[in-house]
């Protein structure tokens, strides 16, 4: 993946800094935007590696700083709560505009709560992630500690050690929201993520979110996990689950397909791309599967090779072939298993292969059938398996008849 450097125009219209995380191959199948916990930042361990995570799996992912923090310009302590979800619908809004409108939010601690706020703004977004989110964003104000400033109007806030001067009215518009419970009243798909043991919001206050909310909503368990995720492996696992969840709600975006064509006939199967590298959608009737190659030559481990679905095939087949021809003849067969391997090695290396010359392709097929079965039943459904339907298709070295066809 990348790391992209970014700057955009906040809510106040100061300059707000910001990372975009992109797919290793620089096209996204969707797009998100990942707002930091309060007075973290974008480069908070949660905010980066989900960030990341995210990207790993084709969703381009937006973090940023928040007015006056990190690297971003403008006074962090005059805004308030408004001023963050404005600043995140001002991320989406950029993100629109220069690349896809994000389908996905995600928020962390009170950047959840925004992201609540901020998705019933943004009409692109479908699916919305809370992380150890609190219900409201007054919930701030139990651990903050307030005390008035030399001038007039001004506090001077404190929170886990670190201080910092703000307006009166930023501590006023966290005791607005302090007031009612945040209820998650748009559209959109809702996961709501939280650890047992956070010691800063509790896990009650995902309770309230996910009461609150309409289906479709899910509820996920971060156990073991701390407020802020410090843990690698924690955060990882967030990632992962937020990728598989939203996937269903994501339209695909950028240079990846539009979805199988709606006058596919049975016996016809279909291959779209994902990413411009490996990544492939194939569609047969209603199923769905992907195809990739292994990271280690450039592509996303994210489904099997081409190689290991002729092989899926040609194994698939075998044990349907096995399985009737028992029936048919009245077998005890309790169970069949096939193994196959690709290779490639030279003809006089290969047992089977006399009479030719320089490489081969040879398939190595190992069939397991459990049950009382006689020394001559085994024999005779070793038999029947070189006579599947793929088998006797990739022996008979079929005819491919291609065309090309204009864009539809």
């Amino acid at each position: 993946m990348s790391s992209q450097r970014v700057e955009f125009a906040g809510s106040s219209q100061q300059p707000l800094a910001g990372v975009l995380e992109m797919p290793e191959h620089g096209v996204a199948r969707a797009h998100a935007v990942f707002a930091h916990c309060f007075a973290c930042g974008k480069n908070s361990l949660a905010a980066v590696r989900i960030s990341r995570a995210l990207a790993a799996q084709g969703i381009a992912t937006l973090r940023f700083d928040f007015t006056g923090l990190g690297g971003s310009e403008g006074d962090f302590g005059h805004g308030g709560f408004a001023s963050n979800v404005a600043d995140l619908v001002a991320a989406a809004h950029w993100l629109a505009a220069t690349h896809d409108a994000p389908g996905l939010l995600v928020g962390h601690s009170l950047g959840g709560t925004a992201a609540l706020l901020a998705a019933q703004a943004l009409p692109d977004v479908k699916a919305v992630c809370t992380i150890g989110a609190p219900a409201s964003a007054g919930h701030i104000l139990k651990h903050l500690v307030v005390k008035p400033a030399q001038a007039q109007g001004d506090v001077t806030v404190t929170l886990a050690g670190r201080s910092f001067a703000a307006k009166a009215s930023f501590i006023d518009s966290f005791k607005h929201e302090g007031d009612t419970a945040l209820s998650h009243g748009g559209q959109q798909a809702l996961l709501v993520m939280h650890s047992p043991q956070d010691q800063v919001v509790e896990i009650e206050e995902a309770q309230r979110l996910f009461k609150a909310a309409r289906h479709p909503r899910s509820f996920v368990s971060l156990d073991g996990a701390d407020h802020l995720l410090t843990r690698e492996e924690d955060a990882g696992y967030a990632a992962d689950i937020i990728a598989a969840w939203a996937h269903r709600y994501l339209p695909l975006a950028g240079g990846a397909s539009d979805g199988a064509p709606a006058d596919l006939r049975d016996g016809e199967v279909w291959v779209g791309e994902h990413d411009h590298a490996f990544w492939r959608e194939m569609h047969a009737g209603d199923h769905h599967i992907d195809a990739d190659e292994p990271s280690a030559v450039g592509g996303g481990g994210r489904g099997p090779t081409p190689y290991d679905l002729l092989l899926m095939a040609l194994g698939a087949c075998t044990s349907m072939t096995l399985r009737q021809y028992a029936k048919r003849k009245g077998y005890a067969l309790k169970d069949v298993q096939v193994r196959l391997r690709h290779e490639r090695l030279h003809a006089q290396d290969c047992a089977e292969c006399e009479g030719r010359d320089g490489k081969v392709e040879r398939i190595a097929r190992e069939i397991a059938v459990r049950g009382p079965l006689s020394e001559d039943q085994r024999a005779d459904l070793l038999r029947i398996a070189d006579r599947c339907p793929v088998h006797r298709t990739l022996e008979g070295t079929p005819v491919i008849a291609t065309t090309l066809v204009r864009d539809r």
